[in-house]
């Protein structure tokens, strides 16, 4: 076998795997940790006419916005599946090529074949890869622009002047990237003007989402809001 075909066969063989991984390829979608929001109500929002949100903890407890993400996870995986599918067809055309001398007709034509199938599989895969993360960035748009008129029309009828974003998230003291950001956060205290829940509410009023205090602890000494 000349080094052409040797180079071709190793490409065949490289993107079977590339196959089996696409979902993750693909980018998509979903794969934060659980958000640990803390210490945080937002009963001194009006008074001090400033407040926090955080948007991570929104968006990961945004109930249509999460329902797309699934239906995107689950189109996704049938589309893993028709992949794999083609390249076990391109495998077994390679197989079925090898068993024909080389440099005979039935192996040159069926290297043809398997050069233009290997193409395609190149195509189709990034031609998926494109659309979904396209999608994706359509949708996290769309999700970030509706989350932040709610924010805006929510500050204009509380009398708020300024809303600024901050993580709440724990930080996991044994992963580098977590100290980090714990480390540059740009909110190091907030006196119970977090107004996530709130914004939480109206975002899931009309999606049938969970209760949006789940999960947030109010800080020491503080009194759930009315």
């Amino acid at each position: 076998m000349d080094d052409r075909l040797l180079a071709r066969s190793a490409e065949v063989k490289a993107l079977l795997p590339v196959a089996a991984a696409t979902v993750a390829l693909l980018g998509v979608v979903t794969t934060s940790s659980t958000a640990q929001a803390q210490n945080a109500y937002g009963a001194n929002a009006q008074k001090y006419h400033i407040a926090v949100v955080d948007v991570s903890y929104i968006f990961k407890n945004h109930a249509r916005h999460q329902q797309m993400i699934q239906s995107m996870k689950t189109e996704m995986t049938t589309t893993e599946a028709e992949l794999k599918a083609d390249g076990e067809r391109i495998r077994q055309k390679e197989e079925q090529r090898n068993t024909f001398q080389a440099g005979s007709k039935e192996y040159k034509d069926l290297d043809e074949q398997l050069a233009s199938d290997v193409a395609q599989f190149k195509l189709k895969m990034d031609r998926l890869r494109k659309s979904f993360m396209e999608r994706e960035a359509t949708m996290y748009y769309a999700a970030y622009g509706d989350v932040s008129n709610i924010i805006q029309d929510y500050a204009v009828r509380h009398d708020i002047a300024i809303v600024i974003r901050y993580n709440g998230d724990k930080a996991d003291p044994n992963r580098r990237e977590d100290v980090l950001r714990e480390i540059n956060k740009t909110v190091m205290f907030q006196n119970q003007i977090d107004i996530t829940p709130d914004i939480l509410a109206i975002v899931n009023r009309d999606a049938g989402g969970a209760n949006p205090q789940m999960g947030r602890a109010p800080q020491p000494g503080s009194s759930i809001p009315r």
